[in-house]
């Protein structure tokens, strides 16, 4: 509950003494910081412990309360710079041009701009994960921008219901049904490639069970059992999209990979994106995880360090954090 683990860590990587307080604000801060020396660092506690960093509006003073520690701004939090938080989307307006986005945060804009607005194409663009809903966005901004769209994980089973597909026990949004039929009526008037997986395994339980078979879509999930990976049939049928891309976007896994078991699927298609000869970025925590399980995370051309944050800024093309900076710098 505390970032002094971070402050030691700090020091060995900076290769200097790195000084600790408990606290982001007021006037322990403030004396801590006047006190310093030129080239000291010091780093400050978590200020997510205040309301007002998630919820500036509860506390407009807070941002402002921030800003007077400093005498520029730099901001190098992709993963959060999708949020209008005091620290990331409030403080810069206190730091008129002075204001910057760190080296991080200008690969990550520059990597998703740059293969993303113009991707060289074919672009294949692979969204996996749990909801539809949390994704709607930005699978409708994909389906503007990519020329195949692959869908698999959880989110799979709502647009398989919304087919008429029998799903069984699998997680499904029911609020989210046409919103799915919505994402492919879109895709076939583009005429744009949009896949779905064509067998699944399923289990009886959710759980690294024996008790799984393999399915074919066609057939649908038998009640009592609920789907867990993708199988052999849709990777193949995968393969050649992928091999043919000249830009990837892979967003989510395409099965419960943290079940040996089941894992097979999402570790498939890391091989995949791995092995093709496109620019590829990956985003998202458990997409991350799994290239690192497969050993194959150099084989990427950008890893972004925000799954959210990667999203948001397809759907809408920047993310609050970068338009607080560009403000800042007058553009």
């Amino acid at each position: 509950m505390s970032l002094r683990p971070c402050a030691r860590r700090l020091s060995k990587l900076l290769a200097r003494p790195v000084s600790f307080v408990d606290d982001c604000v007021g006037e322990k801060v403030e004396n801590a910081i006047s006190a310093m020396k030129d080239r000291e660092v010091l780093l400050l506690e978590n200020l997510r412990f205040y309301e007002a960093e998630e919820h500036p509006e509860k506390d407009p003073t807070f941002a402002q309360r921030l800003a007077k520690l400093g005498d520029c701004y730099v901001n190098d939090a992709f993963a959060t710079a999708h949020r209008a938080h005091a620290s990331t989307a409030l403080i810069a307006e206190f730091f008129p041009h002075r204001a910057a986005a760190g080296e991080l945060l200008v690969k990550e804009i520059v990597a998703l701009r740059d293969s993303l607005v113009e991707p060289k194409r074919p672009f294949v663009a692979i969204v996996g994960g749990a909801t539809v809903s949390s994704k709607i966005g930005v699978l409708t901004s994909l389906l503007d921008k990519a020329d195949a769209l692959i869908i698999g994980g959880a989110m799979n089973y709502t647009f398989m219901k919304a087919r008429g597909i029998s799903i069984g026990n699998s997680p499904c949004e029911e609020a989210m049904l046409d919103s799915a039929l919505q994402v492919i009526s879109r895709a076939e008037q583009q005429n744009k490639q949009i896949l779905f997986p064509v067998d699944l395994m399923v289990a009886a339980e959710y759980a690294n069970t024996d008790d799984n078979r393999l399915v074919s879509v066609e057939e649908g999930i038998p009640e009592g059992f609920q789907g867990m990976d993708i199988g052999p049939q849709t990777i193949s049928a995968w393969q050649s999209v992928v091999a043919s891309a000249q830009t990837i976007f892979w967003n989510g896994p395409v099965g419960v990979f943290e079940f040996p078991l089941f894992a097979s699927g999402t570790r498939a298609v890391a091989e995949l994106v791995a092995g093709s000869h496109a620019f590829s970025v990956v985003g998202g925590g458990d997409s991350i995880a799994a290239l690192e399980q497969t050993g194959l995370s150099s084989a990427i051309s950008h890893i972004s360090t925000g799954g959210g944050a990667s999203l948001e800024f397809i759907e809408k093309g920047t993310l609050p954090g970068i338009q607080a900076l560009e403000k800042s710098a007058g553009i």
